[in-house]
């Protein structure tokens, strides 16, 4: 039968099929991309401090996105009276970076390999973790690729420098960024009560280029005025750590944190970022599917991305 709509050929609902990102096509040849978007699985988590399970998290995420996949229709936004994702955006499945148990230098290259064979096929890289020392390989892949900023949104910084020997854990990642010499700057969104940086991180934070705004802080300014605080003109990365939402909405991850951020707050935020910005690659990270029985916080993160791509597109063509 031919047709991919909704009145001629397979109704393909959600709960059929192979669970690829969106329902899209898988890639297995990195060399034969040819998308505008590809999505890479990285499930690592060696380098949670507390509880593991993330690396279950791309499997979940693709999962939860296929409640979302439109077929070549697209989404039709009441709202924003606009349809996102259509048939001209092209969203390919690379599948996951291979993961070698226990060791992290390689596990990472691996990932870095994946993102640097997106980045290669202009494609925009979205990477599902996995814990959020992923985000380090997704950094280092932008070596070659002009002047970047990152957004992170999270509850934590992330900003150890060196503990144990540890420099490459979930984190270490924003000072890894931070040491980049074509990272200008990061803004850091969503960052909350305790951490696990200590003070001198938050100060060798700010002196290496960071604003750091907690969600109260981003709630007192609000969604438009925040945005504002992102360097008109720069280039974005954007890594969305799931833990920066409150766990009453997004309780399937390694570290929660209440006090987080819910649906909207952060939704118009990366509307606004996308709109305002050059997205050049996202990573979502620390979705631990085995702490949440109801699936929601898969079904958030699925939700989130699959918006937050539709945004960037439709943003393009409107430019």
């Amino acid at each position: 039968m031919s047709g991919h709509g909704y009145e001629g050929g397979r109704l393909n609902l959600p709960f059929v099929g192979i669970a690829t990102f969106g329902k899209k096509d898988y890639v297995a040849d990195w060399d034969a991309i040819d998308a505008d978007v590809a999505i890479i699985g990285a499930p690592f988590d060696f380098g949670a401090q507390f509880r593991s399970g993330a690396r279950f998290g791309p499997r979940a995420v693709r999962e939860a996105s296929t409640l979302f996949s439109f077929g070549h229709a697209g989404a039709y936004d009441h709202e924003d009276d606009a349809t996102y994702l259509g048939e001209d955006v092209r969203i390919v499945d690379m599948g996951d970076a291979d993961i070698i148990h226990t060791d992290t230098i390689n596990s990472h290259k691996n990932i870095e390999f994946a993102v640097r064979k997106a980045l290669a096929a202009k494609a925009l890289p979205v990477t599902i973790g996995g814990d959020h020392s992923v985000n380090i390989p997704c950094i280092n892949a932008f070596d070659d690729q002009g002047d970047i900023h990152v957004l992170q949104i999270d509850a934590h910084l992330d900003f150890v420098d060196e503990r144990h020997g540890v420099r490459f854990g979930h984190g270490n990642p924003m000072r890894r960024a931070a040491e980049k010499d074509y990272v200008t700057g990061l803004s850091q969104f969503g960052i909350r009560n305790v951490s696990s940086t200590a003070k001198e991180g938050y100060e060798a934070a700010r002196e290496m280029g960071s604003d750091i705004q907690s969600v109260r802080q981003v709630r007192k300014l609000g969604t438009e005025a925040a945005a504002k605080r992102i360097p008109k003109g720069a280039r974005v990365y954007v890594t969305i750590d799931i833990d920066a939402f409150c766990p009453s909405i997004a309780p399937g991850t390694g570290t929660p944190s209440h006090g987080g951020f819910l649906y909207y707050e952060v939704l118009e935020l990366l509307q606004l970022v996308a709109q305002n910005h050059e997205v050049v690659g996202i990573d979502l990270v620390e979705v631990a599917p085995d702490y949440d029985h109801t699936g929601g916080t898969a079904i958030l993160a699925a939700q989130l991305l699959l918006n937050f791509i539709g945004f960037i597109f439709h943003a393009r063509t409107q430019k």
